[in-house]
């Protein structure tokens, strides 16, 4: 029977675990009972009782007054939301607060859009009948910070912003000060906001109910002309964005609280980095190299270029002399526009796209693990699990809302396990954090298997029923040397057997990785050992496990779901079996190639041998981002023609025959999928800078000059189109995605998928693999020469090689790279905090900054790439995934001195 209780006399049925206020809100709507401390996100608290209520228990009996937000629905229970002593309660209540609050709301910032205000023309203040307090009037406005703001005179002491700290970025860095009318918010140790620990996510301002603490774009006050919901575009975290947009720009960005991926978060970018959409810098015509100068060209001369230097060379030396690179920063229908440029046009399989310099391994190693390349579970999923393994990833940095509530779970001391050489900030909370030696994921993963398998501790029903190649498996995992992987990987034993058994012990238990996985020579295997854990321990298929990667880029997934790879043409179908090229011709209408494609380290092969003579690069910076720079400068030079389609002058735009000014994600619609295969709307915001085309009009106009009829790019009728070749886009329609998109596999009937794996893996079984640790390459050839092991990371702060982040106030909070080295190291070579050190490999050098830290052990370094003055990736090498070939940035073999002076920037092209 179900559970009902009364609200004003009329009876409405109860849900299980409900509040009052929540009960009252599902009835009647999120205003009918009056709230200050209140917040969508964040847990009831009850300080302000402005939502008080009475509430009987018999008809007619006596009623007591309870604060709605925190107490659950008593069944049968009669609850009054305007009896008449609720309503002086309320009004007393608020006539306190302003007692202490500047009267001033003519002149205040968030005039007409401040819940006080809302609030006491609700409850029918028309005068405060108290004297004025005098304590909150003396504090100055802080506007230390490129980005938040506080006025404390302002504040109402509810608390929001101290909880939206700490239960939303889990930062800690608001508190509660003094007692009565002296009591404050306090940053740190009594910071401003630049100086405090705050990493500028915002939640604390978009918490605060009146302006005492907000930012410089005012996102609280701002009347919009419109707002429109769109998708962020920066990591695989896949963030929704309400943007509001004021005489046809982008006024402030604040996050819905419906958004199932982010629930009202977002991070520094997403909230405040967007002003590079219409930076002066920003690419706004067409440029053709004319005597050795690219000079301004209109659409058609560029056009016409391009269509003839295409033609002569495919005329000249074949289809397979040109290549396209697609991005990851493009929405799905580009990115399945370029391949099919590339393959019905053009007729080759030289497609490739960002993905192979990230997460290519986790694609091709869960593939043959599982059948499928992606993520067989969800975020929400963290509210489910015992347990997390975070491998080779920083999350905090690099996907900050994830990493917000991955760093929540493990500081509510739930069994966390870290594996990455640096100390990360999840790592300083973690049960057990590995630390091991850059390169050793393999035989980590070696030791931490063979704890489980030799404690009996598997899943033998799942094992039986679900997967093969076990037997196997256990054999070799058995035999492995547990006294040599230990030297190898610096970890004590019994630091991870403690590890494994807690994982395997765990009833559910999670495993999220990163690039520190993927970008090794050894990435594809650590990621089918990564798939073993999860399933000798039979954590797949259900709530609260599985296998996560994290997506370093908006659409990583969606470009690879689009056929971005020469292998695989759009669905993952095998691009060089006979059958599906037949498939695929008599969808395009036209000859499809089966010929194998260069992956990208490939083409820099081919252009440098004279084999590849034109490039076509879709929002891809390779001289700044990819490995060994000089190499790829090399290649970049032989070619014939380079195409470039960018929205700033990058680095790898100086050396393009034509630049094409793109659109930016907040100027076109289309869709994006995010780490856990969400397909969600990207809408446009604004319109196209004057000059500039969305990328996939591009792609669109240049296979109409080639002689293909594409119809002119719009998100739904792509969608249409993707539907018929992508298997699980089977249901996939623009006009149904709605607020918070769909996971694929999308079914004709429009149903989604949260969970992969159920019942059946995509190859019928799970496979088990076994691999033995090699040492990488790089170490093997240059170890002696060059001791020292740099790996790379990215920072909260920018985003890869900075492109977009730089032109917004992020360069105002983190204003360079710097080198990351253990003190005894930096001793050794007499360097000092902020000395200039030298880094040299085989390659070449580059002088970086020195921070002296012990979050990572002796003999390795770490640094980002952010800024292009560095050029870090002179240094890195050429190595590789065995597999995927993926780029081993995360180690590089190098030596260190003291630098004599500041690093020069290197001349420019």
């Amino acid at each position: 029977m179900s559970k009902s209780a009364y609200i004003n006399d009329t009876l409405f049925p109860i849900q299980e675990g409900e509040t009052i206020l929540n009960f009252v809100r599902r009835h009647f709507g999120k205003d009918y009972v009056p709230t200050l401390c209140d917040a969508p996100n964040l847990d009831p608290y009850g300080a302000c009782r402005v939502c008080s209520v009475d509430v009987a228990l018999v008809k007619d009996g006596p009623a007591k007054a309870q604060a709605s937000c925190h107490t659950p629905v008593i069944p049968g229970s009669f609850i009054f939301t305007e009896s008449e002593r609720i309503q002086r309660l309320r009004k007393n209540i608020i006539e306190l607060v302003l007692t202490d609050h500047p009267l001033d709301c003519l002149t205040c910032e968030v005039n007409n859009n401040c819940e006080l205000q809302t609030v006491a023309a609700r409850v029918g203040i028309r005068e405060v009948r108290y004297p004025a307090g005098k304590n909150h009037l003396h504090y100055a406005k802080d506007k230390s910070h490129p980005y938040m703001t506080s006025d404390f005179s302002k504040c109402i002491n509810c608390g929001r912003c101290v909880r939206a700290c700490d239960e939303v970025q889990g930062e800690l860095v608001l508190s509660m000060a003094g007692r009565g009318f002296d009591s404050h918010i306090v940053k740190s140790n009594n910071n401003n906001f630049f100086e405090s620990d705050c990493v500028s996510c915002g939640a604390c301002a978009q918490a605060c109910p009146t302006s005492a603490i907000s930012d410089i774009f005012e996102s609280k006050s701002v009347v919009a002309d419109k707002k429109v919901r769109t998708i962020c575009t920066y990591c695989g975290v896949g963030c929704n964005l309400d943007i509001a947009v004021v005489n046809g720009k982008v006024k402030s960005i604040q996050a819905p609280y419906d958004a199932e991926v982010n629930e009202g978060h977002t991070c520094l970018k997403g909230r405040f980095a967007f002003s590079f959409y219409n930076h002066p810098d920003r690419l706004r015509t067409p440029m053709i190299r004319r005597n050795g100068e690219l000079q301004p060209a209109t659409w058609d001369e560029a056009y016409d270029y391009i269509t003839a230097h295409l033609s002569e060379v495919k005329s000249k030396y074949g289809p397979d002399a040109i290549a396209g690179i697609s991005s990851a920063r493009c929405t799905n229908e580009e990115n399945y526009l370029m391949q099919k440029f590339i393959r019905a046009v053009i007729g080759t399989n030289n497609i490739d796209s960002c993905a192979r310099v990230c997460h290519s391994p986790t694609a091709l190693g869960m593939q043959r693990a599982f059948g499928t390349g992606a993520a067989t579970n969800s975020i929400i999923d963290l509210k489910y699990t015992d347990c997390i393994m975070v491998i080779g990833a920083n999350p905090t940095d690099a996907h900050p809302v994830t990493g917000a509530k991955l760093k929540q779970f493990a500081m509510k001391g739930k069994t966390t396990i870290v594996i990455d050489p640096r100390r990360t900030e999840i790592a300083r909370y973690a049960t057990y954090h590995l630390q091991l030696k850059p390169g050793t994921n393999v035989a980590l993963l070696n030791m931490m298997l063979y704890y489980i398998a030799s404690a009996g501790l598997e899943d033998k029903d799942f094992i039986e029923r679900r997967t093969e190649g076990y037997d196997e498996f256990k054999a070799q995992i058995l035999k492995v040397n547990i006294d040599q992987l230990e030297e190898i990987t610096g970890v004590n034993r019994e630091l991870v057997k403690a590890a494994a058994l807690a994982y395997a012990k765990a009833p559910n238990a999670m495993s999220f990785h990163g690039l520190g996985v993927t970008e090794h020579s050894q990435g594809s295997y650590t990621v089918m050992l990564i798939s073993d854990l999860a399933m000798i321990t039979g954590n797949i298929g259900r709530r609260g496990v599985g296998v996560n990667p994290l997506r370093g880029q908006n659409n990583v997934q969606g470009a690879a779901d689009m056929g971005c790879q020469p292998h695989q043409g759009a669905g993952y179908l095998n691009a060089y079996d006979p059958e599906i090229n037949k498939q695929y011709e008599e969808f395009y209408k036209v000859k499809i190639p089966i010929g194998k494609g260069l992956k990208i380290p490939e083409m820099y092969e081919a252009s440098i041998g004279g084999k590849l003579k034109a490039m076509w690069l879709m929002g891809e910076d390779l001289i700044q981002t990819d490995p060994n720079t000089n190499v790829v400068i090399a290649a970049m030079n032989n070619l014939d023609l380079l195409v470039v389609q960018e929205i700033f002058m990058t680095e790898t735009c100086k050396y393009a025959h034509v630049v094409l000014p793109a659109a930016s994600f907040l100027e076109k619609d289309g869709t994006f999928t995010n780490g856990e295969r969400r397909i969600q709307k990207v809408q446009k915001v604004v319109e196209p800078l004057a000059g500039t085309k969305s990328d996939g009009q591009i792609m669109v106009d240049i296979m109409k000059r080639m002689g293909f009829p594409q119809e002119d790019y719009h998100p739904a009728t792509l969608l249409k189109e993707i539907s018929r070749i992508v298997p699980f886009f089977a249901g996939v329609k623009w006009e149904e995605l709605g607020e918070n998109g769909k996971q694929w596999p999308v079914l004709a009937d429009g149903s989604d998928t949260e969970i992969l794996h159920t019942e059946t893996f995509k190859r019928g079984k799970g496979m088990f693999h076994y691999f033995d640790w090699k040492e990488s390459e790089e170490l093997r050839k240059n170890g002696k020469e060059f001791p020292y092991i740099i790996t790379t990371n990215r920072e909260l702060e920018h985003y890869n090689a900075g492109t977009m982040t730089r032109r917004t106030g992020n360069v105002d909070i983190l204003t360079e790279d710097v080198l990351l080295i253990h003190p005894d190291d930096a001793k050794k070579h007499f360097i000092e905090e902020g000395d200039m050190v030298c880094v040299e490999s085989p390659r070449g050098k580059v002088d970086i900054k020195a921070r002296l830290t012990d979050e990572v052990k002796q003999g390795v370094l770490s640094t980002t790439f952010h800024f292009p003055d560095l050029t870090l990736n002179v240094i890195t090498s050429s190595e590789r995934d065995s597999e995927a070939m993926c780029p081993e940035y995360k180690v590089v073999a190098v030596n260190i001195r003291k630098s004599k002076g500041k690093f020069k920037e290197r001349e420019k092209v």
